[in-house]
Order: structure tokens, then sequence, then C-alpha cells
């Protein structure tokens, strides 16, 4: 009976580290931080030069590094805003990883040259840059492109900034989305998540920050109608620990670049 015994044992002990090391790599696919960089821009001079700086220089260099899921995308009618922008999704599986990468990219990079590093003072590639550094929320299990059909230049990507009055009231918002079952509900729901996670540093603060995204405006309307009419979210909505949760709203409606990875 021994030699049975200890056959179950070692069968049940190899099928518990199979169950861990899948929920370790479940969990190290989550990354650890995310970053969003924002190039304002003015003309189609400065878009051209971040859009060859991007594809060309900042991509392969941090693909060299070891992050190959780096988004970029821009906001439809961009061609004709005053304040034209870039957005670029940058994942980091620790703040190690963060400065590492950044302080080996930077210098390979000002190696490189071209109109993006060399751009004079009174002809610059930007008239500002903004960075927003982000930490996942626990629910969040991957960045990954979405599994739409559509091509890129149809598709929708929706950028939301929520904004709290207090930094408690905002805590509210954020167990709401986690606890709460709000990202669940997105997902049942098939919003195509491209993140989920607070903002830890940038210019609205506290806020939260999500990205979601469709085949297209229509599929983005008939998904926030099932939305609005799900029994789920009436539920949760009317809660009354939920309630006044919100200061602030922003909404971006955003493209993927040809080039971007997401």
């Amino acid at each position: 009976m021994k030699p049975l015994h200890f056959l179950i044992f070692t069968v049940l002990l190899l099928l518990g580290m199979g169950r861990g090391n899948a929920a370790s790599t479940a969990l190290a696919a989550r990354p650890a931080y995310l970053e969003l960089k924002v190039y304002h821009l003015k003309t189609s001079r400065q878009e051209a030069v971040i859009d060859s700086f991007l594809q060309n220089q900042y991509m392969p260099a941090l693909r060299t590094a070891g992050i190959t899921k780096i988004g970029v995308f821009k906001p439809i009618g961009n061609d004709t805003a005053a304040d034209r922008r870039i957005y670029v999704l940058t994942p980091y599986s620790s703040l190690k990883q963060w400065e590492k990468v950044g302080q080996e990219t930077t210098a390979k990079l000002l190696a490189t040259g071209g109109g993006y590093v060399n751009a004079a003072h009174t002809n610059s590639a930007y008239s500002r840059l903004e960075t927003v550094f982000i930490k996942p929320f626990e629910q969040m299990t991957d960045l990954v492109a979405p599994q739409l059909e559509a091509p890129k230049n149809e598709r929708v990507y929706e950028l939301r900034s929520y904004e709290g009055a207090s930094e408690k009231i905002f805590r509210n918002k954020v167990q709401m989305f986690n606890a709460g079952g709000e990202i669940k509900l997105f997902s049942r729901l098939g919003f195509n998540a491209i993140f989920y996670g607070e903002v830890l540093f940038g210019s609205k603060m506290p806020n939260l920050l999500y990205m979601t995204s469709f085949a297209n405006m229509q599929a983005r309307e008939a998904h926030w109608k099932s939305f609005g009419n799900d029994p789920e979210w009436k539920k949760l909505s009317s809660l009354p620990e939920y309630q006044n949760n919100v200061s602030h709203i922003d909404i971006m409606f955003l493209r993927p670049t040809g080039y971007s990875g997401l």
C-alpha cells in the first residue's frame, strides 16, 4: 500500500505544481505597468516625423529589448484637429524593466539621428509630449490585440478617463470595476478591452483609464446599448455604495495605426 500511496501523492503534487505554474504564468502575462505617451502636434509634418520615428526607430528598439506589444493610436479626425495627437501604449513587467529599457534605448535612439532626434528648437517634432503612467487593475488578465476582423482603418478604440472627486471616492470606482464586477461585465458583453488601470502619474488625478475596441462605430453604439440595458449593470449601478463615484468623464475615439501592435 505504501508504494501506491506514494504514487498517488506524487501525482497530486505534480498536478498541483502544474496548476501553480499555470497561475503564475497567467499572472505574469499581465504587465505590471503601462506607459501612455501622448504626442501633441500642430502640423502634418510633425505627424509624419513622429510616425517615422515610432515605426522605424522606437518600436524596433523596444522589440530588441523584449517589448513587443506596443500600441500606437490616433484620434478619429486627427488630420483636421487643431491639436493632433498620437498615443503610444507600452507595457512593462516591472519598474526595473521600465528604468532599464529607458536608459538603454534612449542612448541608442539618440545615436540613430533622423528628423525626430535632430529636430531644431525652431522646428520641433512636437508641441508637447505628455506621459501617463498606469497600474493595470487586478481583474485585467493580459494586454492583447483585440479579436476584430475589421481592417484597422475602420476600427474604433475608445479611451475613457474617469476622474474622482476625492481619493476616497475614486477608490470606490476602482473597487466597482474589480470586486464589483464591472470588468467582468465588459468581458461578457464582448467589449474587446485593451486595458483597465489606475493612473499613478499624470495631469488628471485621481484618474481611472481604460480602453475598449470595436469593429466600427456602429458596433460601438450597439455594445454600449447592450451594456446600458443589461440587468447586471442596472443592478450594479443602482447600489447605494456606488453612487456619485465619477466626477468627470473624457472620451476619446481612436484608430490604430497600420504599424500598431495592438
